[in-house]
């Protein structure tokens, strides 16, 4: 056995440098993704209500995208529903 210390030491600080504060997170900042619309008014919508993430820290994004998730689950609930008839088209 040898008293030899290993190439590669634990980092340790060294000088006042190494013991300053963390740096403060970075501010939130947009992604820059682009929304391509889908032509359904109510899908839009809520693609758009995404944007206001960009703009929130990431504990806030869970209520974006808990409200998106919703709309387009009952975007999705609407296409299931049978279709209404018209003043007109009642015929019993």
């Amino acid at each position: 056995m040898t008293d030899e210390v290993p190439a590669s030491a634990p980092d340790v600080p060294e000088g006042p440098e190494d013991l300053a504060a963390p740096a403060a997170p970075a501010a939130p900042a947009p992604l820059g993704l682009v929304r391509t619309p889908t032509g359904h008014a109510g899908v839009d919508a809520r693609l758009e209500r995404l944007a206001d993430a960009d703009h929130l820290t990431a504990d806030g994004h869970v209520e974006v995208y808990e409200d998106v998730h919703g709309g387009l689950r009952d975007a999705l609930t609407a296409l299931d529903a049978p279709p209404v008839p018209g003043p007109y088209e009642n015929r019993s």
